[in-house]
C-alpha cells in the first residue's frame, strides 16, 4: 500500500482501488491531480497485479484477497482523520460496491467509475460449455488498450505496459460472473452516502446501463448519475479528462462543504 500526501494542508484522503489486469502506475496522473489539490491518496496493486505478475502469468487469486486488500486501503486512510473518500473503477467499482455495507468506519463519499456488472467485452474462449468444465482452463480476457480510450497520448504511455495481464483462470472468471450477479441483483441499498457514477457513452467493456439501474435501485439522498458523451471505458485517461477531473472534484468539495468542512 503506498500513499502520496498534499504539499497543503489535506481536505480528504482518496482511496483508489482500480480494475482487474491494471495496477497503480497506471493511476499516476489522477494521483497527482487529486494530491495537487490538497488530497491525500492511499492506493495499491491488487493482489496478483502489479509487479506481482512477474512471478505469475495467470490471475487466479481469490476474490477475498481484493476485498481484505480494501479493508486494509481503509484502515491507512483512517490515520489520517480526515474525511475519506472511495473511488473505484471498473472491476475496482464493482468491489468497492460489494464492500460498502462491510467497511466498518464512516467515510464521506463514493466515485464509482464504469463498474464491471454486465460485460460486452467475454474472454475469448468462455462459452456455456467450457463454463461447465472442471478441469482448470487458461482464459484470454484480451481487453486492449484501444477498447479502453481514446486518448493516443495515455496510448503511446501505456501500449507496452510490462504489468498489465489479461489471462484468467475458469475459476476466476467465474467467481467474477458470481460477484457482477450478486451486486447487480442485491436487494438491499448501500449506505446512505452520497454516490457519483460515471460510464462512458462508447464503453465497450461493460453495459453501462446496467450500472445506471443498479444506482436507481440504491436509497440514496445524495447521488450523481453522468454519462460523457463519446468516452470510452477509462475515463481518467480519456481526452476529457481535466473535464471528468473537474467534474469529480466538485462532487467532493460539494461533499465536504455538506459535512462543515471549509474547501
Amino acid at each position: 500500500m503506498w500513499k502520496w500526501e498534499s504539499d497543503e494542508k489535506a481536505k480528504a484522503v482518496v482511496i483508489i482501488v482500480h480494475s482487474a489486469y491494471e495496477h497503480h502506475r497506471r493511476y499516476a496522473w489522477l494521483i497527482e491531480k487529486l494530491r495537487s489539490s490538497n488530497c491525500h491518496i492511499v492506493m495499491g496493486d491488487l493482489p496478483g497485479h502489479g509487479e506481482l505478475v512477474r512471478t505469475k502469468t495467470i490471475h487466479d487469486e481469490s476474490f477475498d484477497l481484493y476485498k481484505d486488500y480494501i479493508k486494509q486501503a481503509v484502515q491507512v486512510a483512517v490515520s489520517y482523520d480526515l474525511p475519506i473518500f472511495i473511488v473505484g473503477h471498473g472491476l475496482g467499482a464493482t468491489l468497492v460496491m460489494k464492500m460498502l455495507h462491510k467497511i466498518e468506519v464512516e467515510y464521506a463519499g463514493v466515485i464509482l467509475t464504469s463498474p464491471w456488472l454486465l460485460l460486452k467485452k467475454l474472454p475469448s474462449k468462455w462459452t456455456k460449455a467450457l463454463a461447465k468444465i472442471s478441469v482448470q482452463q487458461k482464459i484470454n480476457h484480451d481487453i486492449e488498450l484501444k477498447e479502453l480510450t481514446r486518448n493516443y497520448s495515455a496510448y503511446q504511455d501505456l501500449v507496452n505496459d510490462p504489468y498489465y495481464r489479461t489471462i484468467i483462470s475458469h475459476d476466476w472468471y467465474k467467481e467474477l460472473e458470481n460477484e457482477m450477479k450478486t451486486v447487480s441483483q442485491y436487494p438491499e441499498s448501500i449506505p446512505n452516502v452520497p454516490v457519483l457514477l460515471m460510464t462512458g457513452e462508447r464503453d465497450k467493456i461493460t453495459d453501462t446501463a446496467a450500472a445506471k439501474a443498479w444506482l436507481k435501485k440504491q436509497e440514496l439522498s445524495d447521488y450523481q448519475f453522468k454519462e460523457w458523451k463519446n468516452c470510452f471505458h477509462d475515463l481518467y485517461l480519456e481526452p476529457e479528462r481535466e473535464e471528468i477531473f473537474t467534474y469529480s472534484h466538485s462532487f467532493i468539495n460539494n461533499v465536504l462543504r455538506s459535512i462543515g468542512y471549509i474547501v
